[in-house]
This record gives C-alpha cells, sequence and structure tokens, in this order.
C-alpha cells in the first residue's frame, strides 16, 4: 500500500496522474482532522513494514519517520518542479511537473538529494546536453518560467548603472528555513545593497506573497530604502531581460538567470549552487563536481522531475509541457473570457483560504 501524508485535500486528485503505474485502490490520503492523529489514522488504514511512504516536501511527520527507519522503509519527498504551471500553486493550480525523491529534497542542502546525486555523478549524455541546450532557448524565447502567471511588458529604467534583480520568496518556506538559515527579504535586500553600493536594485516581491496568499510581505517605504525600485505584476522574463545580476537566497529566479547568462550572487545554498556557475557567500562540501550550464539543466530538468501533458494529463517529456504550456498562455493572454474566468476562481480560492487560516487561529 502507498500512503501519502501531507497531501493537501485539493492535491489529491492533482497529484493521481503522476501515480498512475500504482492500483488507485492502493493510494492512501492520511489527512486527519487533527494533524496529531495522523499515526494512529494511517495504521488503522493498514500501515505496515511493507508500506511506501510519501510526504509531501518537508512537512514534519516524526512518528511516521521514525516507524520508516524502524521498519528500514524508505521515504519518498514529493515536491512541484521547475516548470509548473500557468498560475499559482498557493491558488490550487493544477501541477504539470512534480519531484520525487527518495533521499531527500532538492531544496535542502542539510542533506543529499536525488538531485544533488544527479548533479554530483551523472555523466551526462550529448544527447541529453542538447536537448538542455534547445531546453534554454525555448524558455527564453517563449517568456516561460514556473508559474507563468504574469504578461511581459517591456521595462525602460532610467540609469546607466548595473542593474540588481533582487527577486522576493516566501518567508515561510521550506527553502528558507533549510536553504537560507531563515533569512528575511528585508536582510537580503539589506545584504545585495551592502555588497553593491553603486548598483540599482529591482526588487521583485514573490507572487505568492503579492497576491496575500503567503509570508514575506515589505512595507513599500521600508523596501526602498535599499531597493531604487519595486515591480509587481509584470511577468520574470521582463525584468531579466534588463538586469546584470541576481541577488537571491535560494529562489528559482537564481537557475532561470544562470540559463540567460546573468551574473547570480546566492546568500543561501539552493540546488544550483556550489557548482562553480555562481556566486556563493555559503559552501556546500559535498558539492565538488565544477559543472557547465548544459548539464546542470539536464540534471535539473531532464533527469529529476516527472512531467504530464497540461491536455491530457499523461506523462510527457519537458519538452511537450513547454509547447503546451506555451499555448496556454497565448489563450490565457488572448481570450478576455479566460482571463475573467481563471482571475474569478483564484479570487474566491484565495477568499476560502484568507478565511480557512482565520478558522484555524481561532479554533
Amino acid at each position: 500500500m502507498n500512503y501519502f501524508f501531507g497531501f493537501s485535500h485539493w492535491k489529491h486528485e492533482f497529484i493521481k496522474p503522476f501515480f498512475s503505474s500504482l492500483d488507485k485502490n492502493t493510494i492512501i490520503f492520511i489527512n486527519p482532522i487533527f494533524k496529531k492523529n495522523y499515526f494512529s489514522l494511517a495504521l488503522k488504514k493498514g500501515l505496515n513494514k511493507n508500506a511506501i511512504i510519501y510526504i509531501w516536501g518537508k512537512k514534519e511527520f516524526p512518528l511516521v519517520e521514525k516507524f520508516a527507519v524502524e521498519n528500514e522503509i524508505c521515504i519518498y519527498r514529493v515536491e512541484d518542479g521547475f516548470i509548473r504551471s500557468i498560475g499559482l500553486g498557493s491558488d490550487l493550480t493544477q501541477a504539470y511537473s512534480i519531484v520525487i525523491d527518495s533521499q531527500g529534497i532538492y531544496f535542502d542542502p542539510t542533506q543529499k538529494s536525488d538531485l544533488e546525486t544527479i548533479l554530483q555523478t551523472v555523466k551526462f549524455k550529448k544527447k541529453d546536453l542538447q536537448r538542455a541546450e534547445e531546453i534554454a532557448k525555448y524558455l527564453i524565447e517563449k517568456k516561460l518560467s514556473k508559474y507563468n502567471l504574469y504578461e511581459n511588458k517591456k521595462l525602460e529604467l532610467t540609469t546607466d548603472k548595473r542593474v540588481l534583480l533582487v527577486p522576493g520568496q516566501v518567508e515561510d518556506d521550506a527553502s528558507i528555513k533549510y536553504g537560507a538559515l531563515g533569512m528575511t527579504n528585508l536582510e537580503l535586500l539589506q545584504e545585495t545593497r551592502k555588497n553593491s553600493h553603486d548598483g540599482y536594485i529591482v526588487y521583485k516581491p514573490h507572487p505568492d506573497v503579492l497576491v496575500g496568499n503567503r509570508v514575506g510581505h515589505i512595507d513599500e517605504k521600508l523596501a526602498l530604502k535599499y531597493a531604487d525600485e519595486i515591480v509587481t505584476e509584470i511577468g520574470l522574463e521582463s525584468v531579466l531581460e534588463i538586469c546584470d545580476e541576481v541577488h537571491t537566497m535560494t529562489s528559482l529566479v537564481g537557475f532561470e538567470a544562470l540559463m540567460r547568462n546573468k551574473k547570480v550572487f546566492t546568500y543561501g545554498m539552493p540546488f544550483y549552487a556550489g557548482w562553480g556557475l555562481t556566486q556563493d557567500t555559503r559552501e556546500e562540501k559535498r558539492r565538488k563536481r565544477r559543472l557547465n550550464l548544459n548539464e546542470l539543466i539536464a540534471g535539473t530538468l531532464i533527469l529529476y522531475p516527472s512531467y504530464i501533458s497540461p491536455f491530457t494529463l499523461k506523462f510527457c517529456e519537458i519538452e511537450t509541457v513547454m509547447s503546451e504550456l506555451e499555448e496556454q498562455k497565448r489563450v490565457y493572454n488572448s481570450s478576455v473570457i479566460v482571463r475573467v474566468k481563471i482571475r474569478s476562481r483564484n479570487f474566491i480560492s484565495r477568499k476560502l483560504q484568507f478565511f480557512l487560516r482565520i478558522l484555524r487561529i481561532n479554533t
């Protein structure tokens, strides 16, 4: 039997296409009303030494993890992939790529992950490196990134200084906890300004924070003490096109900037740091190999994630996902009806999540 812990109810149907090889009767989601009852509920549902265990991200289930160690059960950590969807995960949007990691998870540098092992050990094939180069070209040409939420517009900056992009992050995200030791967006801005007195700093808040779904907001007046400009509802590609450098804690934006041959400075330890392609303030001694850009892309986007087609929900390669997301994005940008429909759904989703958070706080 396959036991899934930490998967929100809305993820249940969305995640099943990625596990289509499993008998649906063997998939058991553990979602007790009170989280402390998760282990007893799993035992009632048959959890034993022959089980396979999946946990969403870095959510903690100590009794399950202890049970797994005692019974030599491998725990698989599951998380969204790097080319995800048209829309935010926090708006309960279907993901079209995930990672399933048998050692750890890519955003936690305190332990090995399958991605780190791939990047450290795989002898990359010529065909994969050629694919990696073509994938990067396509992503840049079609202006695709993880969420593809905002339209790209040409940015005009009135400066001749070096332009530094500082991407905000969700401050209670596990990648910050494990990969940046709890650093805040304000601290990132302060460090960037300290290290770049003469740079023109553009701050871009994280989309999840901007729409009010997650934590990490900085008051505009405070942010502008360190940044020269704040950009919000505009596509990532628009900012990457005009920046010279990216300064980040652990954001995926750093990886996307590398694909565009931008200088990247890291203040945490993201998965793409430590391989000789970034300027890092921290060091991870396990990462001894020097990679070129196509090797990093091949390991991260081809070998590590699983993909399903946005149109058929069947397994596919990344090239199919990119092509179909590009089509979805084109329809979204060209159709008022589609935009209104999606924005209305997102509005309702955000309001519902807000009331649920209030309810949890008051109970």
